[in-house]
């Protein structure tokens, strides 16, 4: 069984940061692309960010040169660094990762969603 467990959400102002973090715990073999979502209400989910085991990185438009992604392939994490939120930056955001099984099967892997919430 694989976890993948956000943390890092949270109530900011308009201009401001937070970090999201999301820790990959159970029995696999590696973990391959990891990659951000975030989903408002109304909204269908939208791919915010994604970052290869190599530590190649894209992003959504509407994030670019704001937020980064970033992993520790050791440590099975992967984080979100937000500066400069928006309103509109307000969602629920997950983690997902592929996932390579014991059995060497890939997995599509999802958290279960931290809340960032941006004010004006």
């Amino acid at each position: 069984q694989v976890q993948l467990v956000e943390s890092g959400g949270g109530l900011v102002q308009a201009g401001g940061y937070l970090r999201l973090s999301c820790a990959a715990s159970g029995s696999f073999f590696v973990i391959n692309a990891m990659r951000w979502y975030r989903q408002a209400p109304g909204n269908q989910r939208e791919l915010v960010a994604g970052i290869t085991r190599g530590h190649n990185t894209n992003y959504a438009d509407s994030v670019k040169g704001r937020f980064t992604i970033s992993r520790d392939n050791v440590k099975n994490m992967v984080y979100l660094q937000m500066n400069s939120l928006k309103p509109e930056d307000t969602a629920v955001y997950y983690c997902n990762a592929d996932v390579v099984l014991t059995t060497r099967s890939q997995v599509d892997h999802w958290g279960q969603g931290t809340q960032v919430t941006v004010s004006t």
